[in-house]
């Protein structure tokens, strides 16, 4: 665990420029052009998807993804920017891996990416230092992209954050009666539809992408591969997907289709 000893620009939109902030890998990610991805821990399968690509588009054409490093939308967006290319801000010491369920992402986001956080090492997660945490993830992201998100969740405390900083504030376009917290913001012209992402990621980067971009791993999982080789392949993403319910392992081998329950 390092120190960051020089001003990082980004934070003086916060209420208080924080005391300390410290970091483990590649400092470099923090000059490049970023944008914040927040979200439901428990995002729908079209939510996945679309974060995924989204953040995966954003990524190859050279803008780094800030998040908090959670489950579901967090984890999401740092998977599809790839290790190399993406911030993960912790609610707790550097030296603890939180989420458990997130350990390994979290820990090649550390070797290859970058890890920072106000809290000194054995410093243990609470429930303020997660506000803490998302006024960070939205105050390093020059836009806030929020993926899915109820009217009573934790992502409303980062929402808030980015009206505050006046940061501008994108939403995927949601079903009526789900993501309540987004469309809200669209009713309330606080916020942008993402309605192509060729389109929106484009206009952000200023790269062009027409390109569909296929995700490996749900590619290869269409192979019909055993749990184990695609552990060796995935161990990653075999867990992500299994836990959100993108697969299935059945009689030893990975299913992939329509399992989506809602």
């Amino acid at each position: 665990m390092k120190e960051i000893v020089e001003d990082i620009l980004e934070l003086h939109s916060m209420k208080s420029y924080p005391e300390k902030i410290f970091y483990n890998g590649n400092l470099e990610l923090l000059q490049k052009k970023k944008v914040s991805i927040i979200g439901s821990r428990k995002p729908s399968k079209y939510s996945r998807e679309m974060i995924h690509r989204l953040s995966s588009s954003l990524s190859k054409s050279g803008v780094c993804i800030v998040s908090g490093g959670a489950m579901g939308i967090d984890a999401i967006a740092h998977n599809g920017a790839g290790v190399h290319n993406t911030i993960a801000v912790l609610p707790c010491g550097l030296d603890i891996k939180y989420p458990s369920v997130n350990k390994n992402l979290l820990r090649d986001i550390e070797e290859n990416g970058l890890l920072i956080s106000q809290f000194e090492d054995g410093f243990k997660a609470r429930p303020w230092s997660f506000v803490v945490r998302n006024e960070v993830v939205v105050a390093l992201g020059d836009i806030l992209i929020v993926g899915e998100a109820e009217l009573d969740s934790g992502s409303m405390r980062s929402i808030e954050f980015a009206l505050k900083m006046n940061k501008e504030i994108y939403v995927l376009p949601q079903r009526l009666g789900e993501s309540s917290a987004t469309n809200k913001l669209l009713t309330n012209r606080e916020a942008t539809a993402i309605y192509d992402i060729d389109t929106f990621v484009e206009n952000i980067s200023g790269v062009k992408e027409r390109s569909i971009v296929l995700d490996e791993f749900q590619e290869y999982c269409k192979t019909k591969p055993s749990y184990e080789e695609a552990l060796l392949k995935f161990p990653d993403r075999v867990f992500e997907a299994e836990l959100q319910g993108d697969i299935k392992i059945i009689n030893g081998y990975i299913l992939v289709g329509n399992l989506d329950n809602r």
